[in-house]
């Protein structure tokens, strides 16, 4: 009874199951971690450059007020008036207080000049908040436009050299290598003196890859099986059986859409919804459960309506693919001037992080600061995508669908459009008929007796009523939707060409055109004068080329990074300068060979990586390695870590039985008809079922209130790995929320169904939960806990509460 109720304590005293968070804080040069300098490169430089530096800047014709901004030196110094920032604090600090042109600041920019916006100035305050990290040079200025990207020396850095073919090191102890992965990793050790853990034991190994392929627990059975299974092939079968199994590209599909930030809803301010989304989404999870080659995944998502296509299931996929780049985020809320730019920007953003692990709107003001990327790569890129044509979601001020794309014949696309436009004609041939008879009627209410004047009032009254309500109707055409079925997916523009260079990322100043072609760091390919349309076509073969250098590189890491917890390039979307260059840079490229030699089969990598000994290890801690290598980069064991959001809820719906293994369709969002979404009023939704979490309503917004609290991913930007943090309301969701507490009950209603007796019950609680009997002295306790709250609660109750602790243990809901 006591050690159960340690185990309740533990399980409600925050951090005794969730590993701690790293600190990301930290001011001044402590905090330039990748994702700040971006934050300093896009939000904060254009913004000094363009209103600051003609005043405040080595370049100046008169320094006002002593005050330099064109260094990290010179803004922390401050002018006449004393320090322009007192970090961390930006109400203390004189620059928010020049710029809110506050009555004891000199007002920045002038009176004269047009004041910063509402978003620029949240940005500065935000900035100074996390320290007001500065990547530029202590002294000296700070040049509005950097030297030239020197593509020769750039060449040489490892991410932009050719993939290799290493050979495959030597090591001493070559009775432990299972695969030449373990060459590499060994090798590494026994440089540094250093022995791997020993291997996990088979309950652990398989309760480990069933959670990693499928993010579901294994069943007692399925275990059984396995323990029974005593030859060599035992191991490799269930790899095949798992990678087998639907579970299987539902769980994959998920990190690929936490990647290219997936959401059912379109992220500007009202969130409008998108109910076609899903079929993205479905056809992703089936494209790892059909092992698509990875190549092939790469060209139709970029370019599938340009494809060719031997049947119309095939034209159906792979016009829904192309809702990748449909899937960027929108923005604002008018029709007028729509801000498209900023969704090109993050459709270009997410492509380069996604398949080069490159930070490419990084250029979209200036030339890479740190990676060999320029202004004119974004523009050539950026010509691509305005020349394609993006579905329009719906906004505020035009609350419909258009342009989304046709998935029907052509005849009944033509039935379809005919009639809509019959229906406009007819309508509005209808109203400017009453509108006639209503100016009779308003002429003749200005004659005659009274009566009759009384009359004809009456009657333009009507008439006036009547042409309202057709008004109404002409409005709701557009709001119709259209009698065959649309796709969230682009197409070509009906006009297509070369863009021109954004001055500082401004859309309203124009400099040069910029030819449509790939990054010049990859030799530059230009569309060839007879190519015609987008330029899609030709930049989806550029992607997955085999010779590109990142892109199976990138790949590889980021399944490598799922199946260790970490990445050979603990970055896995940012392979520049700002990024961790990788532990083991021969086994990344001798990984990126053979995963383009075997078809770009991800199933195959997979195979490859789990047969490796180094996946097989324990998580036993080795104080000699933990002395030379405290963050496991050398992988000499396994990392324990904590299931993502969606397992921990997944593998509540199994082990309850309640789970619904049926593929998830659309959601039951509101139909068009009745939008009415705003800014302050916008579209939010929660859909529960009992289907797996990967086909929950996704929302850019707002997140699913389970999923939140456990770190699901981020829907505005890519996800290339989930944090795992550490907060109260984890450890109270565990214990108050309806949904745990119906899975619970659920459990103990399955464990009095299944089992007779207390004893056999906790057996199969132990093996449904954590994959394992329990010990003597577990079962012991767990029988004297239930005796205790059953006369308290009744037999029911008490068996709920029992569930409810396993539940809770971090056995639970961390994998090791």
């Amino acid at each position: 009874m006591k050690a159960i109720a340690g185990i309740i304590l533990a399980a409600l005293t925050p951090g005794a199951w969730c590993v701690q968070a790293q600190d990301q804080g930290g001011s001044g040069d402590a905090g330039l971690s990748p994702e700040r300098v971006e934050f300093f490169e896009k939000k904060i430089r254009p913004v000094l450059v363009e209103r600051c530096y003609s005043c405040h800047s080595a370049t100046s014709e008169k320094l006002k007020g002593g005050l330099r901004l064109d260094s990290r030196e010179g803004l922390r110094k401050g002018g006449d008036t004393g320090p322009a920032l007192i970090l961390g604090d930006p109400d203390r600090s004189l620059l928010v207080r020049a710029i809110l042109r506050g009555e004891d600041a000199e007002k920045m920019p002038p009176k004269d000049a047009e004041r910063l916006r509402p978003d620029q100035i949240r940005d500065f305050r935000d900035w100074i908040r996390m320290g007001a990290p500065d990547p530029r040079g202590s002294g000296g200025p700070g040049p509005a436009r950097p030297p030239a990207v020197h593509f020769e020396e750039a060449r040489k850095r490892w991410p932009f050299t050719p993939v290799t073919e290493p050979k495959v090191p030597e090591v001493q102890e070559k009775a432990w290598l299972r695969n030449p992965i373990d060459s590499f990793i060994l090798a590494k050790l026994e440089e540094k003196q250093l022995r791997p853990a020993p291997d996990a034991e088979r309950r652990t190994l398989l309760r480990r890859v069933t959670l990693d392929l499928t993010g579901l627990p294994p069943t007692p059975e399925e275990m059984d099986a396995f323990l029974a299974d005593t030859s060599p092939q035992a191991y490799s079968r269930v790899v095949d059986r798992l990678l087998a199994s639907t579970a299987y590209g539902e769980r994959w599909g998920r990190h690929w859409l936490d990647v290219v930030r997936y959401s059912d809803t379109a992220g500007d301010n009202s969130d409008f919804p998108i109910p076609q989304n899903y079929k993205y989404r479905n056809y992703v999870i089936t494209a790892f459960n059909e092992d698509k080659p990875y190549d092939r995944f790469i060209r139709e998502q970029i370019a599938g309506d340009l494809l060719p296509f031997k049947d119309l299931q095939e034209k159906h996929s792979n016009l829904v693919a192309t809702g990748y780049i449909a899937n960027a985020r929108r923005f604002g809320s008018v029709v007028k001037d729509y801000p498209w730019h900023l969704t090109i920007e993050d459709t270009i953003d997410n492509m380069g992080r996604t398949f080069l692990g490159l930070t490419a709107s990084c250029t979209r003001c200036h030339d890479h600061k740190f990676d060999p990327l320029t202004n004119e790569d974004y523009y050539a890129l950026y010509g691509i995508f305005e020349s394609t044509r993006y579905p329009w979601p719906g906004i505020e001020l035009e609350q419909y669908q258009r342009d989304f794309v046709p998935f029907a014949t052509p005849e009944e696309i033509e039935k379809g459009d005919k009639e809509r436009a019959d229906r406009k004609t007819a309508l509005e041939a209808s109203q400017k008929a009453l509108e006639a008879q209503k100016k009779m009627a308003e002429i003749g209410a200005g004659g005659g007796s009274d009566d009759e004047a009384a009359r004809a009032k009456q009657a333009a009254q009507d008439l006036a009523k009547q042409i309202d309500a057709i008004k109404g109707e002409i409005a709701r055409i557009p709001k119709t939707p259209f009698p065959y079925e649309t796709l969230y997916a682009v197409a070509e523009a009906k006009k297509t060409g070369n863009s021109k260079v954004q001055i500082k990322g401004d859309p309203t100043r124009l400099g040069r055109e910029v030819p449509r072609r790939f990054f010049e760091i990859f030799g530059g390919q230009a569309l060839s004068s007879e190519a015609k349309g987008s330029g899609r076509y030709q930049l989806a073969e550029w992607l997955s080329d085999p010779q590109n250098p990142l892109t199976a590189r990138v790949m590889v890491n980021r399944i490598w990074s799922y199946h260790f917890g970490k990445g050979i390039v603990q970055t896995p979307s940012d392979f520049g300068r700002q990024g961790r260059p990788p532990t083991h840079p021969e086994l990344l490229d001798w990984l990126a060979r053979r995963f383009v030699e075997c078809g770009w089969s991800v199933k195959e990598l997979h195979r490859l990586i789990l047969a490796s000994h180094a996946y097989r290890l324990s998580c036993q801690d080795d104080p000699a390695a933990l002395a030379v290598d405290p963050g496991n980069d050398l992988f000499w064991k396994f990392g324990r870590r904590r299931l993502e959001a969606e397992a921990i809820r997944d593998s509540l719906l199994l082990v309850s039985g309640t789970l619904d293994r049926r593929m998830g369709e659309g959601h039951p969002i509101p139909p068009m008809t009745g939008w009415e979404y705003t800014e302050h009023k916008p579209f939010l939704a929660v859909y529960d079922h009992q289907l797996r979490s990967v086909y929950l309503l996704t929302q850019r917004i707002s997140r699913h209130p389970f999923l939140g609290i456990f770190d699901s991913a981020d829907t505005n930007a890519g996800t290339p790995a989930r944090i795992t943090s550490t907060t109260s309301l984890q450890a109270l969701s565990l214990l108050n929320d309806p949904f745990f507490h119906a899975q619970a009950a659920a459990f103990a209603a399955r464990l009095r169904r299944e089992a007779k007796t207390s004893e056999t019950r906790v057996d199969r609680a132990y093996l449904l939960a954590l994959g394992r009997p329990p010990s003597d002295e577990e079962r012991t306790q767990a029988l004297d806990y239930l005796g205790t709250w059953n006369s308290r609660l009744g037999e029911g109750e008490a068996w709920e509460s029992f569930a409810r602790v396993l539940f809770r243990l971090s056995e639970f809901i961390y994998v090791r």
